[in-house]
């Protein structure tokens, strides 16, 4: 992690500057804030995104994300200009422990990610959309990967399209800079919800409050699981998901869990484990 359970132990009392953020029934909303400049991503605003995910994270009163964004476009990828010239503001968050990259970020929140995509996204911005649990899509969103058009070509995206996708469609994506209607998006695997703009917000309010019907804790266990198996050989990966099990029935909500099971009640869930 970038930063230490204890630098993110609160968010900024007095916010942030490139995003906003409130927690509201364990759904803590992080939405980027700079739609002047198409919510291009700078050294800073990654920064506090790095501090926002880390302390949701750690909370045990967030039980899961929604990444929303202000204006017209979700996001335009990374600030180039302001990634070479660095960052010479007023920080808002400490200095992270090394450099954020997207794609670690958003796979080490091992919570629910809900991302509202209610533009454009280019770029960079894939890393976020492709990073999530859940993509809800309006209908008039795009997406498209233009770098090669610019001499650079995305690396890490390509890393994380190669999760939900086969590899001659992510590399076809990368190569060719295609413009993709949410429908298309939804069809090759990176958006999994495409509706109207009138029903975007209640489509995500709906989906949350079918997640908090489910134990946090137990979520929490099995996307950490996931990405920890990428990393283990194939021989070495049903022995770690037996412990993980076993680890999991230990947990205060795995009992709530099966004791609303046998009471036929609705289960308390606490989302606290050792």
């Amino acid at each position: 992690m970038l930063y230490t359970a204890e630098q993110a132990a609160q968010l900024p009392l007095e916010g942030l500057r490139y995003l906003h953020t409130s927690l509201d029934d364990h759904v803590l909303t992080v939405t980027l804030n700079r739609p002047e400049k198409k919510n291009a991503l700078n050294p800073s605003m990654l920064n506090e995104l790095a501090f926002s995910l880390t302390y949701a994270h750690y909370a045990t009163d967030v039980w899961m994300v929604v990444l929303a964004a202000a204006g017209d476009t979700f996001c335009a990828g990374m600030d180039l200009k302001s990634l070479a010239l660095g960052d010479a503001e007023i920080a808002t968050v400490p200095a992270p422990a090394g450099p954020v990259r997207l794609g670690e970020l958003m796979a080490s929140l091992h919570k629910p990610c809900i991302t509202r995509v209610q533009g454009p996204v280019y770029a960079g911005g894939f890393l976020l959309v492709g990073g999530s649990t859940y993509i809800v899509a309006t209908e008039s969103a795009t997406f498209s990967l233009p770098e090669v058009k610019r001499g650079l070509f995305p690396f890490q995206v390509l890393a994380v399209l190669l999760e939900i996708m086969p590899a001659r469609t992510a590399l076809d994506l990368c190569l060719r800079a295609r413009t993709l209607t949410a429908s298309d998006a939804q069809t090759v695997g990176l958006v999994t919800n495409v509706v109207s703009t009138e029903k975007l917000d209640d489509t995500i309010r709906q989906l949350a409050d079918e997640l908090k019907q489910m134990s946090p804790t137990a979520m929490q266990f099995g996307l950490r699981a996931y990405q920890q198996l990428k990393s283990l050989p194939s021989d070495e990966q049903q022995a770690f998901l037996y412990d993980q099990f076993q680890q999991l029935q230990q947990t205060p909500d795995a009992k709530e869990g099966m004791s609303a099971f046998l009471e036929k009640r609705k289960p308390t869930w606490g989302g606290h484990h050792k």
